[in-house]
């Protein structure tokens, strides 16, 4: 198994309007824990060119498997609302134990905003 790997990064700042911007990193270490990666990804966004800064300035705090190389991809426009017992990232795992593997995509959100929509999943347009 590869010890690196290309993960694509879902930063969402709002589920009901669907506003989210992709951020793609490449040489990720697997081994990492899962909290190492959040702050690698909060320390890149904060100074990352041509993201507007509601994106920078907003407080990810929660990570999510959106999609994984040759699986079924959701028809949600912004994430799945479900299995989240499968794939919300645990802190204190390594990126490869909590499923990461080459070419998977997280989302990257505040755990409150994703909680209220979930509990009212109505979008705003």
């Amino acid at each position: 198994m590869s010890t690196e790997a290309v993960v694509t990064v879902r930063l969402v700042r709002s589920f009901s309007q669907r506003n989210y911007r992709p951020a793609v990193f490449r040489g990720v270490r697997l081994d990492q824990s899962v909290r190492d990666f959040m702050q690698l990804v909060r320390d890149d966004v904060t100074r990352r060119e041509g993201l507007p800064p509601p994106f920078r300035k907003h407080a990810y705090d929660t990570m999510k498997i959106i999609h994984q190389p040759h699986g079924a991809k959701t028809n949600e426009l912004v994430m799945s609302l479900e299995d989240d017992e499968r794939l919300i990232l645990q802190d204190e795992q390594t990126l490869g134990a909590a499923g990461v593997v080459n070419e998977t995509e997280v989302a990257f959100f505040r755990r409150e905003d994703y909680s209220q929509y979930k509990a009212d999943p109505t979008t705003s347009w």
